[in-house]
């Protein structure tokens, strides 16, 4: 695509990032109240002054291409950047916030979403909390579907998760490197022990969160995933495991942060293993975060500094 010679509007980001948001043209355009051929049009346009092709049309939409999802993200950054602008010195309000978040199953990325969303100060903002499976999340960051992402790393699945998030254009950030605790009811016969072995674990169900049809140990949220359990038990959100460690005396293998205010029936007990357990943030290689992942990642780094833990950047 010839490249054009005018320059780029805000008009147009802020089309184009609504595109992107809606993966629809039409819907974009009734979302702007704009006619449907104008926002068409403008997408054109922006393509041939950009001299790149960001979307792919479909019959069912459309979707980024490798360089609309690097232009999404500077276009985010420079219309948040605008609106700042104009809200200090032309007195416009605050816009609307925007935030997408894909984690695995961790109590301290849900208390600092909760930090963010109580400081955010905004009128209006939708953020969205997925706490999903290791691919998805992946595959969310990968799309944009959400800005940044929350998993583990370790010695055993490193060169895998490494291997996707290098061919997916994505980078991996370590937050900070924990020990292993179990995670079990204040009311399990464990719960008094300073330390629990392997063994301890035994007559025990293990949980452990589905991951469906890549459901490999590689993407598994525990350590230990390969090693065999007489008792186990899948399951796909955090509520359904934390009433099966009530309920059934199970245990699940995490970092040891446990929101006492969020999570007040559970209880983390070091678990003696040689093992250790990197936890860490992704997001694009190519495209800066906005202002607002930056805020959520304060309030992440904030809570974790708040149980003693050693963060790493």
């Amino acid at each position: 695509m010839a490249q054009g010679t005018g320059g780029l509007t805000l008009q147009q980001l802020r089309y184009f990032i609504e595109v992107a948001a809606e993966g629809s043209i039409s819907a974009a355009a009734d979302v702007l109240y704009v006619a449907q051929p104008t926002m068409s049009a403008a997408m054109k346009d922006l393509e041939a002054r950009v001299g790149r092709t960001l979307l792919v049309r479909s019959a069912r939409g459309v979707s980024l291409t490798t360089d609309g999802a690097e232009f999404l993200g500077y276009a985010r950054q420079v219309v948040e950047q605008v609106e700042l602008l104009e809200q200090r010195y032309l007195g416009r309000p605050p816009s609307r916030r925007l935030l997408g978040v894909s984690a695995q199953h961790y109590s301290f990325a849900v208390d600092a979403f909760v930090r963010m969303v109580k400081s955010s100060g905004a009128a209006q903002y939708e953020f969205a909390l997925r706490e999903t499976r290791t691919w998805d999340i992946i595959d969310d960051v990968r799309t944009l579907r959400s800005e940044l992402g929350i998993l583990y790393r370790n010695d055993f699945n490193r060169k895998v998760i490494d291997r996707l998030l290098r061919d997916s254009g994505l980078a991996f950030h370590p937050l900070f490197v924990a020990s292993p605790h179990i995670f079990i009811s204040r009311r399990n016969p464990l719960a008094a022990r300073a330390r629990v072995t392997l063994d301890d674990l035994t007559e025990l169900p293990r949980l452990t969160f589905d991951q469906g049809a890549n459901n490999a140990f590689y993407f598994s949220e525990e350590i230990l995933s390969t090693s065999s359990s007489a008792q186990e038990i899948r399951v796909s959100d955090r509520a359904t495991i934390f009433n099966l460690m009530i309920g059934l005396d199970g245990y699940t293998i995490s970092t040891g942060i446990v929101s006492d205010e969020l999570d007040p029936e559970i209880v983390a007990i070091p678990l003696d293993v040689d093992e250790r357990i990197e936890i860490g943030w992704i997001d694009h290689a190519s495209i800066p975060l906005t202002e607002q992942a930056q805020r959520y990642l304060d309030e992440v780094r904030a809570v974790v500094a708040g149980f003693g833990v050693t963060l790493l950047e």
